[in-house]
């Protein structure tokens, strides 16, 4: 199932975001595979998960819920339980007795995860933690988790976006290179299974009678494929350039690194003679992706021209390469597989 047993698993991601839907899911699916769950809450009483696991679809099999937040009890309650899975959520609820500190604060979040640390290796039990981000796009403040524990995955994604992204950014029993793409539906979450077709399903068609494609309609917007691990994920980068109002030309990057639109944006002044200083730039990747990988640099440059040109790119050429500071285009690898 990719569940190792005995591992400890922190789930991070802001509030909201779907974490608790997500592991409440899995949990259905595990007691349904015959495994014995334990579900503990700090955040929510047994009425309200009731509610939610309600919304999800039925429930079958040896999945148990508690609603507590002091370590000791819920160490007992786990040692009386003997369950194969255990679900914190959320640690930052949790204390222990013993520290003085607030829940919350950075020693009860360290005591409490340490502890339940010795209960996986000690009992052979797979526990998920949930952790809420903080403002900063920090674990419980400082990052004093991801180093305790075996497996570090982010839900993230835009509360008022239907698209979640899973990403794993700490393995010790795998790779850290895939992604799980979910769609936020009413009765819970549910797999894209195709993610590139979700995330170029936006584009403007061509113009109906005439069959042309309105030129200005469809500038600015290309076709780009990025790898996430081994899979190759189609995406549509989309650029904006307009005559600024300022002395200053003004940038904004969504999904991708704002540094690196910078250079570009200087590659485009330098080697091919746009004035870009005199227009700002916004650059954005549809559905709320981001992607760092260089490989979209030819994607991006493209996008910049064909809005500062107001022309269209072909929307059937799918663009990847590394732009050089001196305007070459590089190879990529696994060019055949994209």
């Amino acid at each position: 199932s990719g569940i190792v047993k005995g591992s400890l698993v922190l789930v991070g991601g802001d509030p909201g975001i779907g974490k608790s839907t997500l592991l409440l899911q899995v949990c259905r699916n595990l007691a349904g595979a015959g495994k014995r769950v334990l579900y503990i809450s700090g955040e929510e009483s047994l009425k309200q998960i009731k509610m939610r696991a309600n919304r999800i679809g039925e429930i079958s099999g040896d999945l148990l819920f508690l609603c507590e937040t002091n370590l000791d009890t819920i160490h007992s309650a786990i040692e009386r339980a003997k369950p194969d899975v255990v679900i914190i959520d959320s640690i930052q609820t949790m204390f222990r007795e013993d520290i003085s500190s607030a829940p919350g604060s950075v020693s009860q979040v360290r005591e409490s995860t340490n502890l339940l640390m010795q209960i996986a290796k000690g009992y052979g039990i797979t526990i998920f933690i949930v952790g809420h981000v903080t403002k900063e796009g920090v674990v419980a403040g400082p990052r004093v988790l991801e180093h305790m524990v075996d497996t570090v995955l982010y839900f993230e994604g835009d509360r008022n976006d239907a698209y979640r992204v899973l990403r794993a950014v700490k393995n010790r029993f795998g790779s850290t290179n895939e992604i799980g793409v979910f769609e936020m539906e009413e009765k819970g979450l549910s797999e894209v299974l195709n993610p590139s077709e979700m995330l170029i399903s936006g584009r403007p068609k061509e113009a109906s009678g005439a069959g042309v494609a309105c030129s200005l309609e469809g500038s600015g917007a290309v076709v780009a494929c990025s790898l996430e691990g081994t899979r190759p994920i189609l995406l549509e980068v989309q650029a904006l350039v307009t005559a600024t109002n300022f002395g200053m030309a003004r940038r904004t990057a969504n999904g991708v690194d704002y540094n690196r639109i910078n250079i570009l944006l200087a590659i485009l002044e330098k080697r091919c003679g746009y004035a870009m200083s005199r227009y700002d730039a916004y650059v954005n990747i549809a559905g709320g992706m981001k992607m760092n990988e260089p490989a979209l640099d030819l994607a991006v440059v493209m996008a910049l021209v064909s809005s500062f040109k107001n022309r269209e790119v072909d929307p059937g050429m799918l663009i990847f390469g590394e732009v050089g500071l001196s305007g070459e285009v590089r190879g990529v690898s696994q060019a055949a597989q994209r």
